[in-house]
């Protein structure tokens, strides 16, 4: 029952998973598209990237290298600074028990815009972090050597975070050379704050992103700034077995200046909340968050917060994309309840909700005009009891909840790790959010949302080595959109869209890109901000309606000449994963799942041609859009058999080949005896080409295929039968049967020969090995010698001693012979059978007048006795050679 409970709950799981996600309509390969790569040999770790848009600059921070690239084109390197490890240092690393090959090296992990001249850069430093500023014009370090604890990494494996906010670093990451104490600090020469060491605060967290939102400027309350972290951490208000882990999303104010006697130092104004990322229609939990991107728009009247989220236990392999609006976040934040710790049976604390009075200012807020209005200027003058209450409660109990309580988008099998959103206007001048996700397998999805659904534009591999996607960042400056990719290996810069690769108009159209229109002037698919000017004769449609193209079919055709009884393959690919492909013969739907035809991925093959198979043949891609079911032509294909014409052979004259049919033998004349020359009149067989004559019908826009037309071509040289196995053909059965009857006999006599078989064919053995007996001769030998084995002898007791045991030899045996005498009455029967072959074994032993054995064992391999050694010769000679021992094998 438990068995079948387990059955019933595991395939409720697997419908639950293969019902999940949009399938990407369109999948480029990493050689498919123009992508531009950057990597220099020996380097590794590319995990740091800073866009620079007004100065078109990619800074790079990898493994003991600062790069400067041209944004436009990241091939183009204009910069390069080495930051290594001295020798030292990498000594002592290695002492500590790290790895001095990888671990003790520099890895820079913080690389962030101080100002125009000088970039705030901070490295591992071999589990030493140090900073430094690096001058944009020299593109050389200061020589400041500054600490970097709380600033960045001791480990390059730690997770870290960071944002440069009016020339102050916020950074989230760990403090220690273990990295157990988290910390989110603020960098500054006047006031440097950090997080409480307490597990209220930060409980092993794992930084994944940090922000600013400044404040709206035409706001009357005068809020501050704001700065953001998400991470994932371990809740101290669930109790569970196991760590169970909880996105979490920490807020801090810009102008905070930590407290006078309570929190000096530290953070005034930090509370953190529970992200909501489940889909309660599938009870699936998304609790570990990847990673957060907050798009800023002028077109929206809030940011939104994009966030990538896995489950805790994938073993599904599925990601989700929450977006979240920023006045939900604010709202737990400024109005949710608090969170307390309680003592419950005296030594154990449970977390529950806070219900009392809660202090005035607000614990947590920022200074807005609310607080200055009550003469509180600064976070120097809150009270202690508003401090008291930020450093016991800075969790709250009420968690934030996604836009439409749902996930925007689920996907199994696959791990998203980057996120980056665009915000696009289409030609109707709808507004979509055009979200770029990579993946653990350094690929990388477009999507966007229309009519509460999701569509998967296109999937981009854009690794060949299908590595993880470490960094992502977009640049969205105006006619010049670019994606840039960080891994391990090295960086890569993609269009935002490959709209050149669409070449129909209903292509384009199906493919539901805003980036993309189709402009029937050109007859091309452009993209849309590339363009001077957006002329509204463009065709583009969201929603996936192509009936504006008004495409012609296309009349580009492949003509073959196929031999009988062969194979074709016809070439049709079909790029669309939503698309469906349907090949007609002769206007009328082909049946496929006729053995006479085999449905490839990018191809149909036909088997057995014949007269009948002639014809055209047309492969379309149906691809189905809210009940509108879109087709075109993908390939054309003509089919034909041509016979070759009777020729007649004069006598000094050969028969010329048909044309196009060069295979056909010349053939002269024959002279018969008598030197009397006679014409030789040769009618021809009508035979079909044997070879593949491709050649364009009407006008062809594309190359036809060189060599795969036909799946089993052959030269014009090569005899028919040498390439060709007709289906009427049996001479290969025929073979493969005599081959395996001659195998059958050769293992049959083999087994004979050896003895592995029963009494009748041990018997023809022998008959066929020495051809003198009969076969009743052998069974007259084999009963006198039974007779003459089985019956006792007498046994010596002249010692007094105790026969010994019969010798074991692995075989069912007879009983004891007594000492192998012979009787005299049977001494005749084994004159006669000492010339007979028999399959008995008989080992007579003789030890100290010891009893002997003997083993009667039919059906074994024989070991053919001389007769010049008898049994009786054996008997006679046991008296002379008592302590030696005999054996006779019979």
């Amino acid at each position: 029952m438990a068995l079948r409970a387990f059955y019933a709950v595991w395939g409720f799981l697997l419908e639950v998973a293969i019902a999940f996600g949009p399938v990407p309509r369109i999948t480029w390969e990493h050689k498919e598209v123009q992508l531009i790569h950057f990597h220099e040999s020996e380097v590794s770790n590319y995990s740091t990237l800073l866009l620079s848009e007004d100065k078109d600059v990619l800074y790079i921070g990898a493994r003991e290298v600062i790069f400067a690239l041209n944004a436009v084109n990241i091939a183009e390197k204009q910069h390069e600074l080495h930051w290594k490890v001295t020798e030292d240092k990498r000594t002592k690393c290695a002492v500590k028990g790290k790895s001095e090959q990888t671990e003790c090296r520099n890895y820079v992990r913080v690389l962030q815009q101080l100002n125009d001249t000088f970039l705030y850069v901070c490295g591992t430093n071999a589990f030493q972090p140090t900073c430094d500023y690096l001058n944009l014009i020299s593109f050389a370090l200061g020589g400041k050597n500054e600490d970097g604890k709380g600033r960045c990494p001791f480990d390059p494996a730690q997770s870290y975070t960071s944002v440069m906010v009016d020339e102050e670093l916020y950074s989230g990451t760990s403090y220690n050379f273990l990295g157990s104490e988290p910390i989110i600090s603020r960098h500054s020469h006047q006031s440097p704050l950090r997080t409480e060491y307490a597990i209220p605060w930060l409980n092993e967290p794992n930084f994944v992103f940090a922000d600013v939102i400044r404040a709206d400027q035409n706001s009357t309350d005068g809020e501050d700034d704001k700065i953001y972290f998400f991470f994932t951490e371990v809740p101290v208000e669930y109790e569970f077995v196991g760590k169970l882990m909880i996105p979490r999303i920490a807020r801090v104010c810009k102008r905070d200046q930590g407290g006078l006697r309570t929190l000096q130092k530290k953070w005034t104004s930090f509370l953190k909340a529970r992200l909501i990322c489940t889909n309660p229609d599938k009870n699936l939990v998304f609790n570990i968050i990847n990673d957060v991107f907050i798009l800023k728009s002028t077109t929206l009247k809030e940011p939104v917060i994009y966030g990538v989220f896995t489950p805790q236990l994938n073993n599904m392999g599925l990601s989700a994309v929450c977006a979240y609006n920023l006045s939900a976040v604010e709202e737990v934040f400024s109005k949710g309840k608090y969170m307390q710790s309680a003592t419950v049976e005296q030594s154990h604390t449970k977390w529950v909700r806070y219900n009392g009075e809660i202090p005035h200012p607000r614990p947590g807020a920022c200074i807005n005009n609310e607080a200055r209005a009550s003469n509180y200027m600064s976070s120097l003058n809150l009270p202690d009891k508003t401090l008291q209450f930020v450093k016991d409660h800075p969790l709250m109990d009420d968690s934030v909840t996604p836009m439409g309580d749902r996930p925007r988008l689920v996907k199994r099998d696959v791990k998203y790790t980057q996120i980056v959103v665009d915000r696009v206007r289409a030609l109707n001048g709808s507004i979509y959010d055009v979200m770029f996700i990579s993946t653990d397998r350094g690929a990388l999805h477009k999507a966007i949302s229309y009519e509460n659904g999701m569509h998967i534009i296109e999937e981009t591999q854009l690794f060949p080595k299908f590595e993880p996607v470490q960094t992502l960042l977009i640049s969205s400056k105006t006619g010049r959109r670019y994606l840039y990719a960080g891994s391990n290996s090295g960086v890569v810069q993609s269009p935002v869209a490959f709209c050149d690769k669409y070449t129909t108009c209903v292509d384009c159209v199906l493919a539901r890109d805003p980036y993309c229109a189709w402009n029937p002037h050109e007859a091309s698919c452009i993209d849309i901000f590339k363009e001077n000017e957006i002329e509204r004769s463009w065709i583009q449609n969201i929603g996936g309606d192509a009936s504006s193209c008004s495409d012609k079919v296309s009349e580009n055709s492949l003509q073959h000449t196929f031999k009988h009884g062969s194979t074709a393959e016809l070439k049709c690919s079909q790029k669309s994963n939503l698309a469906q492909v349907v090949w007609k013969f002769k206007d009328d739907v082909l049946r496929v799942e006729s053995p006479k035809y085999r449905l490839l991925e990018k191809a149909l093959l036909i088997f057995n041609l014949s007269e009948g198979d002639s014809g055209v043949y047309q492969c379309l891609s149906e691809e189905k859009v809210k009940n509108k079911k879109f087709s075109q032509v993908l390939a054309k294909h003509v089919l034909e058999l041509k016979k070759i014409q009777h020729t007649t052979v004069g006598p000094t004259t050969a028969a010329a080949p048909t044309e196009g049919n060069s295979d056909v033998p010349k053939v002269s004349a024959v002279s018969t005896e008598g030197s009397t020359a006679h014409t030789l009149t040769t009618h021809m067989v009508p035979v079909t080409t044997a070879r593949i004559v491709t050649k364009p019908l009407g006008s062809v826009q594309t190359s036809a295929p060189s060599n795969t037309e036909l799946f089993n071509s052959i030269p014009d040289t090569v005899p028919e039968k040498t390439m060709f196995l007709k289906s009427n053909d049996n001479f290969l059965l025929m073979f493969l049967f005599l081959f395996f009857f001659i195998l059958f006999l050769c293992l049959l006599s083999y087994n004979c020969y050896k003895g592995y078989l029963p009494g009748q064919c041990l018997k023809f053995r022998s008959i066929m090995l020495l051809g003198k007996k009969k076969k009743s001769d052998f069974s007259d030998c084999e009963q006198s010698v039974k007779e003459t084995l089985v019956e006792q002898g007498s046994v010596s007791h002249q010692s007094g001693e105790q026969p010994k045991p019969a010798h074991d030899t692995g075989y069912e045996t007879e009983p004891d012979c007594g000492n192998g005498q012979l009787q005299a009455g049977d001494s005749q029967a084994s004159r006669e059978a000492k010339d007979k072959p028999f399959d008995v074994k008989c080992e007579l032993k003789f030890r100290n007048n010891s009893a002997s054995f003997c083993d009667k064992s039919l059906q074994r391999h024989p070991f053919w006795m001389t007769p010049s050694q008898s049994p009786m010769q054996l008997e006679t000679e046991t008296g002379a050679a008592q302590n030696n021992q005999f054996e006779l094998f019979m």
